[in-house]
This record gives structure tokens, C-alpha cells and sequence, in this order.
């Protein structure tokens, strides 16, 4: 039968038409959609390859007693108890560890699995879906369901890094609309396409990159003068590099020169995704990420125990850069269930710093391409035996974050845009302690009588790490010597009450750029933290030291005003108009009281930070102006803060972010929540490829306010830290009458408990 004859009769064509008809928008969606959408977006998919290899049958078997000998031991000399003679002792020891069973059962279940399935090498989720394609996912409501495992994983935050789902934000924008709720046009928002001023990028811009650092190599004089002026890293060396994958194809750094060597850095270094770039594709109303990413996704970090943070490094080869992963069939037999190590792998860089002397993952900064270690922490706020009293009672992550399936509740409060994949299930310290935690003091129906205003952080998160960073200036990059790189300049670091650690009244819900919202519910309608305590830095100490690294600042910049530097960065409204600060006063008495006064609010601890960055002014309102991003490798490098501008802002996302589709799919929306009334498209380039006029560098126009709920102290506060005055809260700039405050500064019950 020849291609004419299929068609011969009228009714033949039609059935074709119609199988056309049906198949065209599955072709269109699965073949012609993802070719068009990388075209557009400019992102890079490709088959992922990693360094793996096949055991030999005695490899694996060696392999699997000394993953178990430990477990092996520690079962032995529990039997051997009552050998006196120590040469005995081992050899019962030593006879026992090595019997079948006590082999079979040396604690790591997948080592007898693997062995019996005949599987030598792990090839990434491929391995793992041999088993677990699907899986029974109980929810809160005890019901059952069984559910897709790898689309359960592609569509966690955990992977997505951000949502369009409604309900998953407890956060307002500036125009007084709840973001995503329900009958609003979603839009997708989370840390894929936010700029911070933490890591000074999106995720789209800073998810890999190589840094050519130059340590202790004898240019310390580089900081004596402004890094635009100085000598450009090794360029040439650099390209030799990166141009030349090596043998391996993975970028080993061949052809460098004498004293360069090559850094890791990028979002990517924390996340499950192993692709050249973030799920892009998430991001939009349609399509799907493509097999090679999901092929990519990195199950080992969450789930291995023997998982080797060195192998986490960025790598390169001829599509572009990207993050290596543990393939290893040794950390692969140890897979279980998340562990706290598994989630500090990533959490501890956000929560104690890498700086923290506990941060295990930290002191494993990879076998090449070393990432770079940040020494100032972000929250300030660790999770460690050391630091934490839960943490030291052995309770799990996932005891307060029950996840279902791979879905992990972050609770129902959040000050910021981070995307919960479980925004309605409690996550809270009255979850295991009730609304009376207080048991044992012969004072505890006062101390209990606390919590209807004070949350429990609020007295037994005693301080921050001292290198919590508050102000953080990306405009003025300083040299490292040691790390050899130019890195953002923390003007303020500190983990003191009143300093880096702030206490305002709070209701679970935020704003569109993480401030607390709440109100007194006993004070006299002052309390405006917008206007007021996060839009201002009234101590003298955080002051003085702000203007002493200034003059710091300025022998490296000597275009810096030091009084306008210490007012823009302790007064961020002062860059404000006198029309648009009355605008905003206006926007904040008409947009959010509501916001602030639902509910029930309590006082909580906060981490303040504001950062100093480029902007795009043409996009500015009352509350800041879209925040530009830095490019990684040519800041480290270089120190020229607006180069790495410019070089971020040419990503091809970056250009869709002001060409029309993405005003209309997104942008006016995201900026209708950020304050400002339509997203202007006009480019921040030239067409000599330098910063429009309308880039300018600023200063947030008020502090984020970031929460902190561990570093949990057994011994919180005393009773005098607050009841009395100059205590540790301001009870006038949190809304109480003179009357009050004067009763909760009185010493005269504080005497009778604490004489």
C-alpha cells in the first residue's frame, strides 16, 4: 500500500485530518515547544555525564564491609562483653563481624538490595526509579496517595525554586494584595527570578561559574588602589581553561597560569538540579524540564549517609558550566531517609554560615575547583548540637518539617517570597511544647503568661553568630587576600540584640521584600516598623562603626561622601523624594494595616540586613527599584561591580525580563506587588554595552527582616534583659502608651523573682 492509496477515499482523509488535528498540539507541546523555548530563553539542555564506573563483583564486596564495619563493630562488642583477655576479645570480635549475618545486617539495607538486583554502577535517578517509580505519600489528613516519583521531585521547591501556586505565600505586596491568592492572575515567584542582596544575583545568572582567584600571591598592593584600575585576573589563562575541557571533559583547569587557580561558586551548589541552569522551564504557564534534567536530578545529596561534599564542584565541558555531584556507588549503597547531615549539606551555609566552626560540609569545599567559602553568615542562626537545644536532644529536621513524599512544609509564617511547597501545614515550637512550655519553674504561670505576646525565639534565641552580616555594599567590592578575590564589603556584621538581631511585632504574614507584619494589639496605633525601625538604624555604636568603614571604603574609593554614605545606609528613606517618602507613608496607612492588624501578633526576633546595589530606576517606587545582578566570575575576579553588571544583565533572560512577553506574562504584576505602577521595558544598556543612566547605586529603602528559629538556647533571656529600661526591646518603638511602658520597665516584680 503506497502513501496515495491511504488517502483515496473521502473518508480516509478525513480520519487523517483528524489524527492531525489531535496529534499536532502533542508534537507541537513535546518537539517543536522546548526547541523554540531554548531558543528564546537562551538556556543550555544537554545529556549530563558524570565520572562513574562499574564495581567488579570483589570491588563491591569490599566496598560493602567497609561501609559496615563500623555498624559490624559496634554489634560485636555489644555480645563480647565478658572476655577479660583483649587478644580474645578481638578474636570473637572479628569472628562475629565477619558471620553472613551480621554482614547482611550491617545497617545499610540497600547494600543486600543492590547486591541481589546486580547493580554495580549508579547512574543518577535511573538507578533509583528501578524501585521507587512510584511512591505512597501519607498526608496530614492520614490519607494515602500514590504518586509519580520523579514528578513529585520535579515539582518541589526543593528543585523549582519557586511557585505559582495560590495560597503559597504569606506575603502582601506593597499595593496591598496578597501575593498568588486565590482570584488573582498567578504569577511565578520564588529564588529563581528574585535578586537578593544577600548573593547578589538570580539564580538564572549565578548558578555556576568558575572564578579565577589569585590567593596569597603577592597583591596585596591591589587594595591600596580602586579594582577598576587594577591588572585583570589572568585572562588569558582563564580562556585556556575554560575553553579547553581536558581530558575528562569536565574542565580540569588546564593551562592556567602560575598562581591562578579556579574557584566554584553559584546557586547551583546547594540544589538537586545537576543542569546547566535552574528550571527555567517551570517558570512559564507551559512545557516541562526535559529528561536530560531530570537525569540530572541529584537524589544522593538528601538521602546518602556517606555523601561526599567534595564532589560537589563546578564543572565545564562544551555546553557550559554546571555542578558536579557524588555519583559514587559508596554513597549510593548508604541511601535512607534525609538525615540531619543531609539537610545542613546545604542548610548550614544559609543558617550557621560557612564560617561556623560546626559547618561540616564547609571543611569538604570540593577535590578541584574548591567553592568559596562565605565568611558572613546569612541568618546567623545554626542548627547544630552545639548551638541548638533540639539539635543536641537528637530531634530531626524532618520531626518539625514532616514532609510528604518529597514535598517539606516550611510552616505557615514567612516574612519573604522563598516558595513553601506546603504553605498550610504547621510548622511551630506549640506543636511538641503547647501554649504552656513552661513546667518546671516555680514561676511558670508567669513565664506561660508570656507567650500570648512574646514567641518563644524571642527569649531563647539569646544572639546571632557574630559575623551575621546586616549591611552588606556590593558597589564597593574589597580584595581578599587570602580567598584572592575582590568580595562584596560587609559594612556591618553582628549577632547582638539591638545590633543584628531586631524584635518587632509579628503575624505570620509579610512583605513582597521581607518585612514582618504586625500590630500591638494593647499599644496606641504608633507602631509603623515600615516607616520606622526597619527603615532606620538609630543605634550609635552600628552607626560610628558604619561611618569608620566608610573611611575605610573611601581610601579605595575616594568618590565616596562619607556623611551621605553612613546617611543612605543607617536612613535608606533619606534617598527617597519628599514626593515619593509621602506616597509611600500614604501606601503603607491605605495597602498593608490591614495585612498588619489580621490575626493574632506576637513579638519575634528578627535578622535586619539591607545591601547596597545597582538599580534600574526606571522601575523604582516608594519601597526600592528592581534590583540588578552581579555576574559572578567577572566580580570576584576583577572587582569592577558595574562590569559584572553589565556582563550579568547581557543573559539572554535577563533581555526577555524587558521585551513585552514577559511584561505581560509577569513583569507588570511583579512590580504592581513591588510598589511600582508597570514594568518599564527600556534596557538598562547602551548600545556600547554600558549602564544606562538609569542604573544607579543604592541602598534598599528599608531592612529585610529575615526570621530566625534556631540556635534555640535551653536558658533564654532572664526576666531584666527586657523589664527594664534601655532593655533589650524598645517598648516605645513597639507601639506601647508612656503608661505601659513604665509598667514593664518597673523593677518591682522583677525584684520579687529575681532578688
Amino acid at each position: 500500500m503506497n502513501i496515495r492509496s491511504l488517502f483515496a477515499t473521502k473518508t480516509r482523509r478525513r480520519v487523517a485530518i483528524v489524527l492531525a488535528v489531535l496529534l499536532l498540539p502533542a508534537v507541537l507541546y513535546k518537539v517543536v515547544y522546548p526547541v523554540f523555548f531554548d531558543l528564546y530563553t537562551g538556556v543550555e539542555n544537554a545529556p549530563l555525564t558524570y565520572d562513574t564506573r562499574e564495581l567488579s563483583e570483589a570491588e563491591f564486596e569490599q566496598l560493602a564491609l567497609e561501609l559496615t564495619e563500623a555498624k559490624r563493630r559496634e554489634r560485636a562488642e555489644a555480645v563480647v562483653t565478658e572476655e577479660d583477655d583483649s587478644f580474645a576479645r578481638e578474636v570473637k570480635i572479628d569472628i562475629l563481624m565477619n558471620t553472613p549475618s551480621f554482614i547482611e545486617e550491617g545497617g545499610y539495607p540497600h547494600i543486600e538490595y543492590f547486591r541481589e538486583a546486580g547493580i554495580r554502577e549508579y547512574e543518577g535517578p535511573k538507578t533509583c526509579l528501578e524501585c521507587h517509580a512510584t511512591i505512597d505519600i501519607t498526608h496530614e489528613d492520614g490519607t494515602v496517595e500514590t504518586v509519580d516519583t520523579l514528578e513529585d521531585i520535579v515539582n518541589t521547591v526543593h528543585f523549582k525554586f519557586q511557585t505559582a501556586a495560590g495560597g503559597a505565600f504569606s506575603t502582601y505586596g506593597y499595593d496591598g494584595r496578597q501575593v498568588n491568592a486565590e482570584g488573582a492572575r498567578k504569577i511565578p515567584v520564588g529564588k529563581i527570578n528574585r535578586a537578593c542582596g544577600i548573593p547578589g544575583s538570580f539564580s538564572w545568572t549565578g548558578w555556576a561559574a568558575l572564578v579565577a582567584s589569585r590567593p596569597e600571591h603577592g597583591l596585596d598592593e591591589a587594595a591600596e588602589r580602586s579594582p577598576v584600575e587594577a591588572d585583570p585576573a589572568t585572562v588569558e589563562g582563564i580562556s585556556l581553561a575554560l575553553n579547553d575541557p581536558g581530558k575528562t571533559g569536565h574542565g580540569d583547569g588546564e593551562g592556567l597560569s602560575d598562581g591562578v587557580v579556579l574557584r566554584s561558586e553559584g546557586c547551583g551548589q546547594c540544589h538537586i538540579g545537576g543542569n546547566y541552569h535552574p528550571a527555567t522551564e517551570k517558570m512559564m504557564p507551559v512545557g516541562d524540564v526535559p529528561k536530560e534534567a531530570k537525569e540530572g536530578i541529584d537524589c544522593l545529596i538528601c538521602h546518602a549517609a556517606e555523601y561526599d561534599m567534595n564532589q560537589r564542584y563546578v564543572i565545564q565541558d562544551k555546553h557550559g558550566l554546571r555542578w558536579n555531584q557524588d555519583r559514587s556507588m559508596r554513597s549510593a549503597l548508604t541511601v535512607g531517609r534525609a538525615s540531619n547531615e543531609n539537610c545542613l549539606n546545604c542548610h548550614q551555609h544559609n543558617m550557621g554560615g560557612d564560617a561556623y566552626i560546626h559547618n561540616v560540609a564547609a571543611k569538604h569545599l570540593g577535590d578541584k575547583h574548591q567553592r568559596l567559602l562565605h565568611t558572613g553568615a546569612k541568618r546567623g542562626n545554626p542548627f547544630s548540637p552545639q548551638s541548638d537545644a533540639h539539635a543536641a536532644a537528637g530531634i530531626k529536621c524532618t520531626d518539625c518539617h514532616v514532609p510528604e513524599g518529597h514535598k517539606i512544609p516550611r510552616g505557615r509564617k514567612g516574612v519573604d517570597l522563598v516558595a513553601s511547597d506546603l504553605p498550610h501545614k504547621e510548622v511551630s515550637c506549640e506543636s511538641c511544647h503547647s501554649q504552656a512550655p513552661h513546667n518546671v519553674s516555680e514561676h511558670r504561670a508567669l513565664l506561660n503568661g508570656h507567650v500570648a505576646r512574646l514567641a518563644c525565639e524571642t527569649c531563647h534565641i539569646t544572639e546571632l553568630q557574630p559575623n551575621n552580616v546586616v549591611l552588606r555594599d556590593w558597589v564597593h567590592p574589597t580584595w581578599n587576600a587570602e580567598e584572592g578575590i575582590w568580595e562584596p564589603t560587609d559594612v556591618f556584621r553582628s549577632g547582638k540584640p539591638g545590633e543584628g538581631l531586631m524584635y518587632l511585632w509579628f503575624n505570620g504574614n509579610g512583605t513582597f521584600l521581607a518585612n514582618a507584619l504586625g500590630s500591638n494589639p494593647e499599644g496606641d496605633g504608633s507602631y509603623n516598623p515600615l516607616m520606622e525601625q526597619i527603615a532606620r538604624i538609630d543605634n550609635p555604636d552600628v552607626i560610628a562603626a558604619v561611618r569608620e568603614k566608610a573611611r575605610e571604603l573611601k581610601k579605595q574609593y575616594p568618590d565616596i561622601d562619607i556623611d551621605r554614605y553612613v546617611e543612605m545606609a543607617t536612613d535608606p528613606l533619606s534617598q527617597l523624594s519628599p514626593e515619593m517618602l509621602e506616597k509611600r507613608r500614604k501606601m503603607v496607612a491605605e495597602n498593608l494595616k490591614a495585612a498588619m492588624e489580621e490575626g493574632e501578633s506576637r513579638i519575634y526576633p528578627f535578622k535586619p540586613f539591607n545591601a547596597m546595589m545597582f538599580e534600574d530606576m526606571n522601575n523604582q517606587g516608594p519601597f526600592g527599584a528592581m534590583i540588578l545582578p552581579f555576574d559572578y566570575a567577572t566580580y570576584y575576579e576583577t572587582g569592577d561591580s558595574r562590569a559584572a553588571v553589565v556582563k550579568a544583565i547581557q543573559d539572554p533572560i535577563v533581555r526577555r525580563m524587558y521585551q513585552e512577553p514577559f511584561k505581560l506574562y509577569m513583569m507588570d504584576e511583579f512590580m504592581a506587588y513591588f510598589g511600582v505602577d508597570g514594568w518599564k521595558t527600556l534596557y538598562p544598556l547602551t548600545d556600547d554595552n554600558k549602564l544606562g543612566p538609569q542604573v544607579e547605586p543604592h541602598w534598599m529603602r528599608q531592612m529585610g527582616t529575615l526570621m530566625v528559629n534556631h540556635g534555640i538556647q535551653r536558658e533564654g533571656h532572664d526576666c531584666k534583659a527586657c523589664h527594664q529600661p534601655d532593655g533589650l526591646l524598645d517598648y516605645e518603638a513597639l507601639g506601647y502608651t508612656p503608661e505601659r511602658i513604665a509598667e514593664l520597665t518597673s523593677n518591682e516584680i522583677i525584684d520579687e523573682i529575681e532578688p
